[in-house]
């Protein structure tokens, strides 16, 4: 099937507004409007790698998460339903039934985690679908066609994660292309629109792997484009989190104050609230679904191995702290027994409770950078969501 892409008619395109900040830290809160609605920052967005957050159905995300934002994966659309299906369907949004902002990760990440099965060069990136084996090759070109038919908010640009470790040359060199290929994707996402009748917003990653000068040198580049918001790629895969907060200390101090920041593919609760305070404004990662498959569960007092024996008799609530559904209406015993059973309620409790609670912490967040007090909260806070209990 051949895709038309129309030439860019000039919509409205997505405003940001910082409401707040707070006094010890470089924490702010904001404000993100989209064609399908509003965000309020900093912000988690849940994953929803294939059109579906696992385990969790639309209507919890609004009524008992709460969530604002969610992503969808353009490699992994690409490759199922396909663009045939989506297109048909009117974009992402009329396919899965969720009515408010999704972004799209490029699938930049996804060619880096198939090393094994594809190959780079400046042109783009040959991979094999680990579905059915069979060849695709990615342009920066081709990515911004692929995520107008999917027809996300906020789509992302066509990067090379590197590796940790990575060799300074190869950081180096892969920042360049990265660069290059932002180009490329600049000029493809400003010549088209939309298909849908809603603007899009396109985001540039910075690269440069561990080393500060490289940041630096991504940084300056990236925030030269003039992009509504920026990115920050290539963290959280295997470094010590004290380098990744450098990192993003480093990032921070250099990408434009009024241009939303996102930390992709972060992280636990303490990397959040961390982050938060060197001026991350939004933030993803699989953690609260892939955890909770896996039997753990974080709650506002801590993190719970719901496998253990200890829960085998606790009929309290999961979470007393938090006032919804899942938290309040079920024991930690009887999810205990669903997980170990294998039952799929125990996989959405869990992955519900989770998602819950990493919303409340970016809401509590919120709260406390208006109030002028997350420094000290934030302090707290870390100790408390990275205790075992």
């Amino acid at each position: 099937m051949q895709y038309t892409i129309s030439t860019q008619l000039g919509l409205e395109i997505m405003q940001f507004k910082i409401e707040g900040k707070d006094k010890g830290s470089k924490a702010r809160v904001g404000r993100l409007t989209t064609d399908h609605g509003e965000i309020q920052t900093p912000i988690f967005m849940p994953v929803g790698t294939a059109g579906t957050v696992k385990a969790v159905h639309q209507r919890e995300l609004k009524d008992d998460i709460n969530a604002q934002i969610i992503l969808g994966n353009t490699y992994h659309l690409y490759l199922r339903p396909g663009l045939d299906i989506l297109q048909q369907a009117g974009g992402l949004h009329k396919f899965n039934g969720w009515d408010k902002p999704i972004l799209t990760d490029s699938g930049g990440y996804q060619v880096y985690s198939l090393s094994d099965i594809r190959k780079i060069s400046e042109e783009g990136a040959t991979f094999k679908s680990h579905i059915d084996g069979s060849k695709h090759f990615f342009t920066p070109e081709k990515v911004m066609d692929i995520q107008r038919i999917i027809g996300a908010d906020i789509i992302m640009a066509f990067d090379e994660c590197t590796p940790y470790p990575c060799e300074y040359g190869y950081a180096h060199k892969s920042m360049e292309m990265t660069h290059r290929w932002l180009k490329r994707c600049c000029e493809r996402f400003d010549a088209t629109e939309g298909l849908y009748g809603y603007s899009q917003t396109l985001f540039p990653i910075v690269q440069g792997s561990v080393y500060k000068d490289l940041r630096i040198q991504s940084a300056e580049f990236i925030a030269a484009q003039g992009r509504e918001g920026n990115a920050i790629g290539g963290l959280s895969v295997g470094e010590p989190a004290e380098m990744m907060y450098e990192m993003t200390d480093v990032v921070c101090s250099i990408l434009p104050a009024d241009k939303p920041r996102y930390l992709m593919g972060v992280g636990t609760p303490a990397n959040l609230l961390e982050c938060i305070a060197l001026g991350v404004d939004m933030f993803d990662c699989v953690m609260p679904t892939r955890n909770a498959r896996n039997g753990m569960m974080f709650t506002t007092e801590g993190i719970i191995n719901i496998r253990n024996k200890k829960w085998e008799n606790d009929f309290s609530p999961i979470d007393a702290g938090l006032v919804n559904f899942a938290s309040q209406s079920y024991s930690k015993a009887y999810v205990r027994h669903l997980v170990a059973s294998g039952e799929m309620l125990g996989a959405q409790i869990a992955s519900i409770q989770n998602l819950s609670f990493y919303l409340w912490l970016m809401e509590q967040a919120r709260t406390k950078i208006a109030e002028g007090t997350f420094s000290t909260w934030k302090d707290m806070m870390v100790k408390k969501v990275s205790t075992r209990l």
